[in-house]
């Protein structure tokens, strides 16, 4: 059968699978990823790691560590975290890269630990930004990453692939930013939630590497896992250049001449044949320049409105791992062309990479910006994350070129954050308000929508073999969540997320309590929570999984779910089904009740699921999901991945 690229990265990537088993979308897989990348938080896996009672890494060429996001914290606290991760990499021969060498995702490229057809992970959600190399870059959680730093594996469930033709080519004035922005705001509704993203159309040649690193990056925002672009002339230039300046540090074998070769001859790509769940096209010379926000990726407004506005600013942003890069600073250099940063504006700045940084100084770049009035920060993540120097106050509006605009993220909840290119950002830092370059040509709206879902094969339900210690079945009542996008908050409010004496009991009191504060009341031991879509959005608590546990609930099932809490749940030994059709028949069943303000509705008809038959069975009618397979099952069993990882010691 016919498999899509990512589907073939997996089935290289893949272990314990059946023999001459071919993988494709909704398999849980077992993994080896090439690497896994950590940051800041290193200290925090560091602390998982060792309470698994593990003596050494198993694979120290797998991990990389890199410091990047609280790098202007000078404090005793912080530089000793630094220390301790500097020294427990040393002690294990971790490749380690200290404050302000760079942002980690920059690293992972520029330091050619992404390849073509590679798989890579990070415990960062822009892991995404990998795509760009033609590799399968997606995030974990920190479970996720002490247990590789353990068993070297990963567990992953294989999602659909979507398909985006970017056909044409872009106006002048016109970025990578412009068509993320673009596609953000246009297919907002979940046409991608949780889908890896293929790019290709006559288009993509004409996109630089720096703009297929930004769209890559975004693609979390457009709320996809990944975002993969082919391994063409343009990647597999960018890769020589990559092995170039390696063989120059004095590292040759991380990029050899005969990959380089292979990359040519026989780059990773989908069969002609292969199935994509939708298809999304897009002509680029329709694209114009945006404006994104505030609080939200999915508004996307004509620059143009914006100029007519003179919205003012008080702080603008070239920083961050999505448009920081050598050609986003020359954009920006050259939009000054001798001009000073308006009076009550601070414009910082900050280079991906002390070496980009480096090159931006050889070149006069970086004077022309300090020139012109911008503050320089160091190679870090800094204002993106909301941590360290220039970020947005109370009532303040600010224009970044960075990724994410969500209420608080960059400072206050009460000032207004918007995304743009480097080229606009710096021409609203000169103006004082929104606006553009003087040439740039600002008209044009959104352009029509070219989407198209693609239904899969009708397929019987599929068996799975159920491992000893797994339950084949499991019946019980029903309880009925009728919402959409149910986040962590309300499954377990932040009052009690950060308490360390809050015992299981306790957790099943107030599980639900931001939702429905009479859920406790209402569950049975066994009961199977029935939602909506995407449940579970929001934080990365894993609380939201084990106070359903702890109140007795035996599994979710939901239309579709955030992966960050898909992973939380099984990381912790908790059954969660993705079952749309049900999910659609249950709620659309008891609309008079929800229509009433009914939170949590009570199923008393018994729903059955057959773990075996991968099969649920509501009012005799069955509704198929996704096997459960062994990695899934394994991680139940065990009562969760930390007690895993302790059994495979024993």
């Amino acid at each position: 059968m016919a498999q899509t690229v990512i589907e073939k990265i997996v089935q290289a990537h893949a272990v314990g699978l059946n023999e001459n088993q071919e993988v494709h979308c909704g398999d849980y897989v077992t993994l080896i990823p090439d690497h896994v990348m950590t940051h800041d938080n290193t200290s925090a896996v560091m602390g998982k790691f060792k309470g698994l009672g593990v003596p050494k890494i198993k694979s120290p060429k797998q991990p990389v560590f890199t410091l990047d996001h609280n790098i202007q914290d000078l404090g005793e606290d912080n530089q000793s975290k630094y220390k301790n991760i500097a020294e427990f990499a040393a002690a294990n021969g971790v490749d380690a890269y200290p404050a302000g060498r760079g942002i980690g995702h920059q690293i992972m490229i520029e330091e050619g630990y992404v390849q073509p057809g590679g798989f890579c992970v990070a415990s960062d959600s822009h892991s995404n930004t990998y795509g760009a190399i033609g590799a399968l870059g997606t995030p974990v959680v920190r479970t996720d990453a002490a247990a590789l730093w353990a068993l070297g594996t990963v567990w992953w469930q294989i999602p659909r692939t979507v398909k985006v033709n970017l056909n044409g080519k872009m106006r002048p004035g016109v970025t990578g930013k412009d068509v993320i922005i673009t596609l953000c705001g246009m297919y907002g509704e979940g046409e991608v939630l949780n889908a890896v993203i293929e790019f290709g159309g006559t288009g993509v040649a004409g996109l630089s590497m720096e703009e297929r690193l930004t769209v890559s990056n975004m693609t979390t925002e457009w709320g996809a896992l990944a975002g993969w672009f082919p391994v063409d002339e343009v990647c597999v230039a960018h890769m020589k250049e990559r092995h170039t300046w390696l063989k120059n540090q004095g590292i040759e074998d991380r990029i050899t001449d005969k990959k380089i070769a292979d990359w040519t001859s026989n780059p990773p790509a989908s069969d002609a044949d292969a199935w994509f769940a939708a298809e999304i096209n897009l002509d680029l010379a329709e694209v114009t320049p945006h404006i994104s926000g505030p609080h939200s990726v999915q508004i996307a407004t004509s620059l143009a409105d914006f100029r007519e506005k003179k919205m003012a600013i008080h702080k603008a942003y070239l920083v961050s791992c999505t448009n920081s890069r050598l050609g986003d600073l020359e954009a920006a250099a050259a939009v000054i062309d001798g001009g000073k940063v308006a009076d009550g504006v601070e414009f910082y700045i900050a280079a991906a990479s002390q070496p980009i940084q480096d090159q931006a100084e050889a070149n006069g770049t970086w004077a022309k910006l300090l020139d012109a009035g911008a503050i320089a920060l160091p190679p870090g993540c800094g204002p993106c994350i909301g941590l360290g120097k220039g970020l947005l106050e109370d009532g303040q509006v600010g224009i970044s070129a960075t990724n994410r605009n969500f209420r608080g993220r960059m400072g206050s909840r009460e000032a207004e954050a918007y995304l743009a290119s480097p080229a606009v950002v710096t021409a609203s830092a000169l103006a004082g308000f929104v606006t553009g370059p003087a040439d740039m040509e600002l008209s044009g709206d959104l352009p029509a929508r070219s989407f198209r879902e693609i239904p899969a094969a009708d397929a019987p339900a599929a068996a799975v073999d159920i491992l000893n210690g797994f339950p084949t079945g499991h019946e019980g009542r029903a309880l009925i969540l009728p919402t959409n996008n149910l986040n962590t908050d309300g499954i377990y409010s932040k009052d009690y997320t950060y308490r360390e004496d809050i015992t299981r009991e306790k957790m099943a009191e107030v599980v639900m309590e931001n939702y429905d504060p009479d859920f406790a009341q209402q569950v049975n031991d066994g009961d199977v929570v029935v939602s909506g879509y995407n449940f579970g959005t929001g934080s990365s608590r894993e609380q939201a999984a084990t106070a359903l546990q702890a109140a007795g609930i035996k599994l979710v099932i939901a239309g579709s779910y955030s992966q960050t809490y898909l992973r939380n749940a099984i990381n912790n030994g908790f059954v969660c089904v993705e079952c749309p059709s049900l999910s659609d028949a249950m709620l659309k069943a008891f609309e008079t009740e929800a229509e009433a303000g009914q939170r949590t509705i009570v199923a008393d008809d018994k729903l059955n699921i057959d773990f075996a038959a991968s099969v649920a069975t509501w009012r005799g009618t069955e509704y198929r999901f996704s096997p459960l397979g062994k990695p899934v099952q394994e991680v139940v069993i065990a009562g969760g991945v930390e007690n895993q990882v302790r059994d495979s010691l024993k």
